[in-house]
């Protein structure tokens, strides 16, 4: 074992994050270890000083061996802890051998990660999991054939079903599946891949005025095709070949042992957590859950106490007294709940009139005009980009294909916990077109703030439902509720041409003439 890089020293002596340290820490670093059919998979060893026998933490995602901050917060942090930290990059990744391929090889190669372990001296039968994005997919794709030594699982901003995470409401995902890139069949250190994020979003919004998808993208890569990329763009459908095998929600949902799930609400799949929390809740399993109002790629950076607190409770045997942690938006205060939603919850529904939310139907419409020459573009959500999280709406508001349905300044304060949905009856000229929506919170000087939202393709010969995802926010008296709707937000997701053509290989655009039927409705959960 070798004592720590520099950095990390300087940073121990320096910073402090989280508990006070219980042990000295030292590593060893490229690991090999052999994958599932003989490639060999490089680990980065982080070890308490100390002869005591130490449990295991295993962590496994393409970039974690890149260096700061992963080596950091999770090497580090849970080694000074009293764990031992394996750091794997995944196959063809980071200096593993053999080829990435998108969830493929994740189950096999963590099997084969465990069985290696079983065989080291340090090892006491004690296996522990933690991480999020990437690092909680390879959780999850490990718990389809859960290894007898595993103890606890801390699964952090998840993506379980890679579906849905591309293909939201039906649309591409544009800025995310592009991010994906950064990924797929790369082997960049984190620092390289950060710098080649940053080039990425400067040159977005031109490479992608080019035509056809399938043909721009590779200019944002120095002129190299992705594989998985391309069957991302190219497979709309969860029938696709592709996607088979790829949702990993049923494994994560039935895991016979204690997990502790986290995320943000403005995360790129809040929803997806949620869902493994309220599976897992009605199965009986011990799950305890905590939202914040982080985005996908903010939350270690802003609160990085709060995700350890969850995570070394669940390693050391211990559960919260409440199973649900969330940030209130607007009261700005975080809250522990029985579970989620809350019981005593209510829908509670809002109708459109003349630019305002009303609490009976009228009559009439809205319209707005969506040109894909001039898509409406993305401000605040989430996304992976500097706009990301709570942001002010009043650049895009002012946008003609922008239409705000606003009510009345409230007389005592509405609490939102839980889904939020709007149902439209709209059409469009076009051949196809897309409705997004947002909840926005507007104060009394007319600071309007967005809340959630989300994106459906319109129904040609149905209500559009909008699932605009969960929240927790309290709007104040004398704020307004506002719904915020327009026919995209581009590039979180692509701006649809209005021709019906396949996103990849589509060329020709079509502007449309979008009509919202005041009969459409917003509905919130409220306490």
């Amino acid at each position: 074992m070798k004592e720590l890089p520099w950095s990390l020293r300087m940073l121990r002596r320096r910073t402090r994050k989280g508990p006070a340290a219980r042990y000295d820490v030292r590593w060893e670093p490229a690991v090999p270890v052999p994958g599932a059919d003989g490639t060999t998979l490089l680990t980065d060893h982080y070890a308490p000083v100390t002869t005591e026998p130490c449990p295991t933490v295993l962590i496994r995602a393409p970039y974690i061996r890149g260096g700061f901050p992963w080596n950091w917060l999770f090497g580090v942090l849970f080694a000074e802890q009293g764990y031992h930290v394996l750091m794997q990059s995944s196959r063809g990744l980071s200096g593993s051998t053999g080829e990435f391929v998108f969830w493929h090889n994740d189950g096999p190669d963590g099997q084969a990660s465990v069985e290696w372990l079983r065989k080291q001296e340090f090892f006491t039968g004690d296996l522990y999991t933690v991480g999020g994005s990437y690092m909680a997919y390879s959780q999850l794709a490990l718990a389809e054939r859960p290894p007898p030594e595993w103890r606890a699982a801390v699964i952090q901003i998840a993506v379980a079903d890679p579906h849905r995470f591309y293909w939201t409401g039906g649309q591409l995902a544009l800025e995310r599946s592009l991010v994906g890139g950064l990924i797929f069949a790369q082997s960049r250190t984190f620092r390289a891949s950060l710098g080649a994020m940053a080039r990425m979003q400067m040159h977005l919004r031109g490479t992608l005025r080019r035509v056809p998808l399938i043909d721009a993208y590779p200019s944002l890569f120095g002129g190299r095709r992705r594989p998985d990329l391309e069957s991302v763009i190219s497979s709309p459908s969860a029938d696709d070949p592709y996607w088979a095998g790829a949702d990993k929600t049923d494994f994560g949902a039935t895991l016979p042992i204690p997990v502790s799930l986290s995320t943000g609400w403005h995360d790129l799949a809040p929803e997806q957590t949620i869902e493994l929390y309220q599976r897992r809740r009605a199965a009986g399993l011990e799950t305890d859950l905590m939202i914040g109002p982080w985005t996908h790629t903010n939350g270690y950076e802003r609160d990085w106490e709060r995700y350890m607190t969850q995570a070394l409770r669940r390693l050391r045997g211990g559960s919260p007294e409440l199973p649900v942690l969330v940030h209130v938006g607007g009261a700005d205060e975080w809250r522990e709940l029985p579970d989620w939603p809350p019981p005593g919850v209510r829908p509670h529904r809002f109708h459109l009139g003349p630019a305002a939310l009303t609490l009976s139907p009228g009559p009439g419409s809205s319209r707005f005009r969506y040109d894909p020459e001039d898509p409406t573009p993305s401000i605040g959500g989430a996304l992976q980009s500097p706009t990301q999280g709570t942001r002010d709406m009043a650049e895009l508001e002012r946008r003609d294909d922008v239409l705000v349905f606003t009510s009345p300044p409230l007389t005592g304060a509405v609490e939102v916990m839980g889904p939020v949905r709007a149902t439209f009856d709209a059409t469009t000229s076009a051949a196809d077109g897309d409705l997004f929506a947002r909840l926005c919170d507007v104060d009394p000087s007319g600071k309007s703030i967005n809340i959630c939202d989300g994106l459906a393709r319109i129904t040609p010969d149905g209500p559009t439902a909008v699932e605009l995802g969960p929240t927790a926010h309290r709007f104040r008296t004398g704020h307004r509720i506002r719904l915020l709707v327009a026919g995209g937000s581009y590039p979180r997701w692509m701006r649809n041409y209005g021709t019906g053509e396949p996103a990849a290989t589509a060329t020709r655009m079509v502007a449309g003439e979008t009509t919202v039927q005041h009969s459409s409705t917003l509905e919130l959960t409220v306490v």
